[in-house]
């Protein structure tokens, strides 16, 4: 009976660990946002854009849509006619094509902020350009 008690137990302990592992190695996907894009995308321009603490960009509007996410940091982000938000680490933005874009900018005074922009281009646009 003793020998019969230590298999089960074996095999309830193996069978919950191999559960465990499983759990561990499953791909796990979180939408983020959605984005309607009303144009054909021939090619993706991928940048890695670093801003040092306090930095601020200029009005400024893209020629294509662009699509990111906050690397590290945060970002006070304000498309025009809208509310600003503050974007976290992990936290993705859209800026549709040829709308104003009036804060993109580094919100913290002390530590710099990283993030990633898809640029979505139809032909061959400039990734920015600034509104004077």
């Amino acid at each position: 009976m003793k020998i019969a008690m230590k298999i089960v137990l074996t095999l309830i302990l193996s069978f919950t660990l191999l559960n465990i592992m499983g759990q561990q190695n499953q791909i796990i996907r979180k939408n983020l946002q959605p984005a309607l894009i009303d144009q054909k995308v021939k090619t993706v321009e991928i940048q890695e854009i670093a801003f040092p603490a306090g930095q601020t960009a200029p009005k400024h509007l893209h020629p294509c849509p662009v699509v990111g996410y906050v690397k590290s940091g945060s970002v006070l982000f304000q498309i025009e006619g809208q509310d600003a938000v503050i974007l976290k680490e992990g936290d993705s933005f859209y800026e549709p094509k040829n709308t104003n874009i009036l804060h993109f900018d580094n919100a913290s005074k002390d530590k710099p902020t990283t993030f990633i922009a898809f640029y979505l281009k139809e032909n061959n646009e400039e990734n920015v350009k600034i509104i004077r």
